[in-house]
């Protein structure tokens, strides 16, 4: 599967054309709803396992953390590295993860301290994961088709937020979260599969490569000076950070 974007065209569905893209956005589809179950099944069990609301809400903790601790380093490394390998090991990370709670939670061996670790190492790969995410979308299709790329990718997150839970509390009423955590740990393999198959062309930078402090410094740079920056994180804040709450305590409800 080569990776040389050539359909052309600035429709809304022209970035599909284009043979790896289509591929990745039903794979991230796949994706994002086996995640979206994961956070359903989580917070279930832990309701199971602590009804108290502050231990339940801690697993919405676990899972937006990591974005607060390594959003930084996770999009400097994403400048440097090759983009490709990087999703492949946050993949397999997640992954293996998930499949490790899975095995856990059916030998009846999770505890509260467990899940929420487990949980929160899910959380760090997914870090790790959205900036080379959406850094590689350049590869896959041409730059006139970008803003659509962003936009459907953007629908992939939205998709699995719309029926990930549903299906996620359908499939805990019928089996248990244990197999939420397992088909959450299946839905990395589409993925996987196809990164592995994709055979990109990684252009050789002119100039010496960044280091990680270098970019981060650029990138705090760019955010201090960016007016246009400064007010879109503003008002992402005073959105997330209530709605953050709704979610945590949602499941106590």
């Amino acid at each position: 599967m080569t990776g040389t974007p050539t359909a052309r065209g600035t429709g809304p569905w022209d970035p599909l054309r284009n043979r790896v893209f289509r591929a990745l956005f039903v794979a991230q589809i796949a994706s994002n709803v086996g995640t979206m179950m994961h956070n359903v099944g989580a917070t279930w069990l832990m309701g199971d396992l602590d009804p108290s609301a502050s231990i339940v809400a801690l697993v919405q903790t676990a899972i937006m953390l990591p974005v607060f601790l390594v959003g930084l380093p996770a999009g400097a490394l994403a400048d440097i590295v090759d983009r490709r390998r990087l999703l492949i090991v946050t993949q397999l990370s997640m992954l293996a993860t998930a499949l490790v709670l899975a095995v856990l939670t059916f030998a009846d061996l999770v505890n509260e301290q467990t899940l929420l670790l487990l949980t929160f190492v899910l959380g760090l790969g997914a870090a790790f994961n959205m900036p080379a995410w959406q850094a590689i979308q350049p590869e896959l299709v041409p730059r006139e088709q970008l803003p659509q790329a962003l936009a459907l990718g953007n629908t992939t997150f939205n998709v699995g937020r719309a029926i990930g839970p549903a299906i996620g509390g359908l499939v805990v009423a019928w089996g248990g979260p244990g197999w939420v955590f397992l088909i959450n740990a299946m839905s990395f393999l589409a993925v996987v599969s196809v990164l592995v198959r994709w055979r990109h062309r990684r252009e050789e930078p002119d100039m010496p490569v960044e280091s990680m402090l270098g970019a981060i410094r650029a990138g705090l740079r760019y955010g201090v000076h960016s007016r246009a920056l400064r007010h879109v994180l503003i008002r992402s804040a005073v959105f997330i950070v209530p709605g953050a709450a709704l979610v945590s305590l949602l499941p106590v409800v």
